[in-house]
């Protein structure tokens, strides 16, 4: 599927599957410089830049929240806006130092609604070790916006830079827990299905858990990325396109909760594709993957990580699902998150 010159931006160019890869294409070519002293930039579409600074890697990342509902089972707006940047800069293995809050309001928003986005905010700094630095607010006036929308930016500094483009033929593929519990949660909430569910978000800074499969994997780890938009379908095979490698994944080792599974069953929707908001998936070299397993267990959000495949020369570019039944398939790119507005 291209983008024809008279297409007008949907709800699916902005949900992290092959349309959004195919408009931020077309618009990098707008752009001539893209990084900053050799470092890495625009172009990577990694989860954040690298700028080499006085023998150190800054880290930069930026990120908007639209979310809705505004609360929601295991969090809210504000714990998400500082868990997604906070994970950006741990998958490519810095930790946080400070961030920025940019606020945009729509007039007639309760400001005790705002005051409690602003702790949650706080509680998830702490949680990461991070400080909020500065920020901006912007009002609109009633009708201009529906909810509310914060934009996040961070700086982290790492000691080695880990990409999402690094794997190699032969690594193993590791999944830090169960996967699909964001945008599945927030969806049986928003919706009002109707019956008893435990489920909630996953939506949780992860950096002191990266942190440690970094110490137990050292240069062992090779690629890193987490599986926000477009869910584990979409970080899969964005990291087999980049590394030019193949992914064989089998479908019984994917850690997943039975409501996240029985929800997907009754909507009709792969919880592969969904958002996931306190998770990463991690390349590893072989003979470090059972050392980077065992120091991800040893973490409280690491309990459910599992090994779920590895890379291969086989099908560059290209993610194969063995099934539960033992046949093979392409685990496709989606075209969007099927759920709008959950991160």
């Amino acid at each position: 599927m291209t983008i024809k010159q008279d297409e007008r931006i949907t709800l699916l160019h902005g949900a992290g599957g092959q349309l959004m890869g195919e408009l931020l294409a077309r618009l990098l070519k707008r752009f001539t410089k893209t990084s900053v002293g050799g470092g890495l930039g625009l172009k990577e579409l990694d989860d954040g830049a690298v700028i080499p600074l006085l023998g150190k890697n800054l880290v930069f990342t930026t990120d908007s929240h639209v979310v809705q509902p505004l609360f929601f089972p295991g969090g809210d707006i504000g714990r998400l806006a500082v868990a997604g940047t906070v994970n950006d800069l741990a998958v490519m293995g810095a930790q946080p130092l400070a961030l920025s809050c940019g606020l945009v309001i729509p007039e007639g928003f309760p400001i005790s609604e705002l005051e409690r986005i602003l702790e949650s905010m706080d509680r998830a700094l702490e949680e990461a070790g991070a400080a909020l630095i500065t920020g901006d607010t912007k009002v609109l006036g009633h009708g201009e916006l529906e909810g509310l929308i914060i934009n996040t930016a961070g700086l982290g500094l790492a000691e080695r830079v880990v990409t999402d483009a690094g794997l190699r033929a032969g690594d193993k593929i590791l999944v830090t827990g169960t996967i699909g519990d964001h945008g599945m949660a927030l969806l049986a909430h928003r919706e009002g299905l109707g019956f008893e569910t435990t489920l909630e978000s996953d939506v949780a800074p992860i950096n002191r858990l990266i942190a440690r499969a970094l110490e137990a994997g050292g240069e062992g780890i090779t690629a890193m990325k987490d599986p926000t938009r477009g869910g584990l379908a979409a970080c899969l095979n964005e990291m087999a396109r980049k590394a030019g490698v193949g992914i064989m994944v089998h479908e019984g080792a994917i850690p997943m909760r039975e409501e996240v599974r029985g929800l997907g069953e009754l909507l009709g929707i792969n919880p592969l594709e969904i958002a996931n908001e306190g998770k990463a998936v991690i390349g590893v070299a072989p003979e470090r993957a059972e050392a980077v397993l065992e120091a991800l267990r040893s973490h409280p959000q690491g309990l459910r990580a599992a090994l779920i495949g590895e890379a291969t020369a086989d099908y560059p570019g290209k993610v194969i699902l063995v099934t539960e039944v033992g046949g093979k398939r392409f685990l496709e790119n989606p075209i969007g998150d099927p759920v709008p507005r959950i991160c």
